[in-house]
């Protein structure tokens, strides 16, 4: 009860500061987790299978009522988990009749070689049965441990009571499931005005440690009800993807499981090509996106402060990231945030060492409003005023480099003792 608190408590002060696209209505969050948060054709329910954890659920299930249109984006690293490589090959299959997701927590099966893969499509087969749908129509994810291959007994009879719980979870209980080191559910729901009607989208996720863009060890499952071509589906959730979850950063590790789908089961109104629909339809999926990447940094394993890093005059909007990304996973910088000391060097050395190209001389750095550096090198500041900045839970860091249009945002948080801590012990 104290994390779930927590968490609506984390999602109702995000979304009262956010602003979100004119068309959007949030739901609150207090009411996300009940009746009628997926939209209309879609359930999920959530099991204790026992795969690592004892009293608490492992085991969730997302169903859409009939095949839907899907896309999906997975992790870059090459050591990927076979539910990774498992349902990249559904995806080339099944991308217009997509029919649900599993996933565990406690174990990646990552690292598992052939069981491993045998494992997740047992999985997605034994998912098949259940519902009567085809086993290419189910994408299956996992997360946990690295190297140690799923106890398949306790799966699969979790799997077999999966069904049943579809009718009685709240999406909280199918967010908790995928849960590791969170300390909270993570999950929100909008309404879209288009010109046919509102459709909905809905999501959850999950992630707080080995966090790095190019995704990071982080689900989201999304869905919508909207009528949206596969390819155009894919072209929407690519796009969003890129200013969202590639946009944040824990610790600069990549995991070897990300996942983040979005399932679509037409019938809500269409969203078709080239049209004022689709790009209110994109926005929003970019708000959701980005208002579940923002709880999974605010989360982050042993973090107390969300901080929002912007590059700005950058050559070209790739020299802005480059910089960005790397200030925003420098550890110095992190422990700087974390101690509450405005180091302006560490951010300017972060910057000289990322591979963007600028002139030093026309450095300018604020913290919020506060500039605290001034081109030519001049550090004329209040200590006091940059303190009071950076004790807040949240804040932001803008570096301009010089006159150019490159820029770019990413979100970071500090990095305290306790991430030694967790980590420290991660497999016990």
């Amino acid at each position: 009860m104290e994390k779930l608190n927590k968490g609506l408590k984390v999602i109702h002060e995000l979304s009262a500061v956010t602003s979100w696209p004119a068309s959007v209505t949030p739901m609150a969050a207090e009411d996300s987790g009940k009746h009628g948060f997926w939209p209309k054709g879609f359930s999920s329910g959530a099991v204790e299978a026992g795969i690592k954890y004892s009293n608490r659920k492992d085991l969730m299930l997302l169903t859409t009522d009939a095949p839907g249109s899907a896309a999906a984006l997975f992790t870059t690293n090459l050591c990927c988990a076979a539910p990774v490589l498992l349902s990249r090959e559904h995806m080339q299959i099944s991308s217009a009749s997509m029919r649900a997701i599993v996933c565990n927590s406690g174990n990646a099966n990552a690292a598992t070689g052939v069981q491993g893969m045998d494992d997740a499509l047992a999985m997605a087969e034994a998912v098949a049965r259940e519902l009567s749908i085809k086993p290419e129509e189910v994408l299956v994810a996992s997360t946990g441990v690295i190297g140690q291959h799923l106890p398949m007994d306790k799966v699969l009879a979790g799997i077999s009571g999966l069904p049943s719980s579809l009718q009685h979870n709240s999406v909280i209980e199918t967010a908790r499931a995928i849960m590791t080191t969170d300390t909270f559910p993570k999950f929100f729901t909008l309404d879209v005005r288009l010109s046919k009607g509102n459709v909905r989208l809905s999501g959850l996720a999950k992630g707080s440690g080995m966090i790095c863009p190019n995704m990071a060890t982080m689900l989201a499952f999304i869905a919508t009800d909207a009528a949206i071509a596969p390819s155009l589906l894919q072209e929407a959730l690519r796009y969003a993807n890129s200013s969202s979850f590639n946009a944040i950063t824990v610790d600069g590790d990549t995991s070897t499981n990300d996942m983040v789908t979005i399932l679509a089961s037409a019938t809500g109104p269409e969203v078709a090509a080239d049209s004022e629909d689709y790009r209110l339809f994109s926005e929003a999926l970019e708000a959701l996106m980005t208002f579940l990447a923002k709880l999974i940094v605010i989360d982050g394993e042993g973090a107390t402060k969300l901080v929002e890093i912007t590059v700005l005059g950058a050559a070209d909007n790739s020299d802005a990231e480059l910089a960005a990304r790397t200030i925003a996973q420098s550890s110095l910088v992190k422990t700087a945030i974390h101690g509450e000391d405005a180091n302006w060097g560490r951010v300017v050395a972060a910057a000289g060492r990322s591979g963007a190209v600028f002139n030093q001389d026309e450095l300018e750095l604020s913290f919020d409003d506060l500039i605290v550096l001034k081109p030519g090198f001049i550090a004329d500041f209040s200590e006091e005023a940059a303190s009071e900045i950076m004790a807040k839970s949240s804040y932001a860091v803008t570096l301009r480099l010089g006159s150019g249009p490159g820029r770019a945002r990413i979100w970071t948080c500090d990095l305290s003792k306790e991430y030694v801590d967790i980590n420290g012990s991660y497999r016990s």
